[in-house]
């Protein structure tokens, strides 16, 4: 098999346009990218940007530990209130719904379930400590409703 110079010469010279094309190519985008003042403005540029990122991190973990101080405190917080009105005195008619009963509690089910029982003479009120939807003392049915209300909707 025999090789024709003049076809290999007209390759090489191909290739050697392309490669003064891709040249000037790089060339313009250097030019680009320096131009302004001087270098030394690229330089500035470029140090500023990496100023820029090294507070964004510092942000980012600053906002990571405040979120996290948040969630523990929210976690704390009371969350979910239920209250009902009702008569205990059925079918007397005596102090109507004046009386109530209300659940305090957290997401965990901390919290207090406070009862008014209201009759023509006097009002009382109790109160019930919660540690994890439960009390230590006996709930009333209506306390055990808005305890359970309460659960219901925090999940």
């Amino acid at each position: 098999m025999v090789f024709d110079p003049l076809i290999l010469i007209y390759v090489l010279g191909a290739i050697i346009i392309l490669l003064l094309g891709f040249i000037l190519r790089l060339e313009i985008k250097l030019r680009r990218l320096s131009a302004g003042k001087n270098g030394k403005s690229l330089e500035d540029t470029i140090l500023e940007a990496h100023k820029a990122i090294g507070d964004l991190h510092e942000f980012r973990k600053d906002s990571i530990e405040y979120f996290k101080d948040v969630e523990k405190r929210l976690s704390r917080s009371i969350q979910a209130v239920e209250t009902i009105r009702f008569n205990p005195f059925k079918g007397t008619g005596e102090g109507g719904s004046q009386s109530f009963c209300t659940t305090f509690s957290n997401e965990r089910g901390d919290g207090v379930v406070i009862s008014s029982l209201y009759s023509r003479d006097r009002v009382s009120i109790f109160s019930k400590p919660l540690q994890k939807f439960e009390s230590t003392f006996e709930l009333t049915p209506e306390e055990a409703e808005t305890l359970e209300t309460a659960r219901k909707n925090l999940q």
